[in-house]
């Protein structure tokens, strides 16, 4: 299985070595959603690093946190203020 596995993310990654150019260039709305992946990954990243805890699910003042920031986010602070909003939040919490 790991095998078969390997194999298809070796193809795929030949696919779009030599055919994923043309393909965007033809279809502007793959072009777009191929743009929003890097960001997905990241914060797909941030949350499981956020809520995970070997393999139980743990939800304590770094989900506060990270709910602050994200809120923070989307009103579209500035990277600085939305470090330190999220970091006072969970020290905050943690101290109580």
């Amino acid at each position: 299985m790991v095998f078969v596995l390997a194999g298809g993310v070796a193809a795929q990654r030949l696919v779009g070595m030599f055919a994923g150019a043309a393909l965007l260039a033809r279809v502007p709305s793959l072009a777009r959603l191929a743009s929003l992946i890097p960001a997905a990954v990241v914060a797909a990243v941030i949350v499981q690093l956020t809520v995970a805890s070997g393999k139980s699910i743990v939800v304590d003042e770094r989900l506060a946190g990270m709910a602050v920031a994200g809120v923070l986010v989307w009103r579209r602070a500035p990277f600085v203020v939305v470090v330190l909003a999220a970091a006072a939040t969970t020290a905050l919490l943690r101290a109580m």
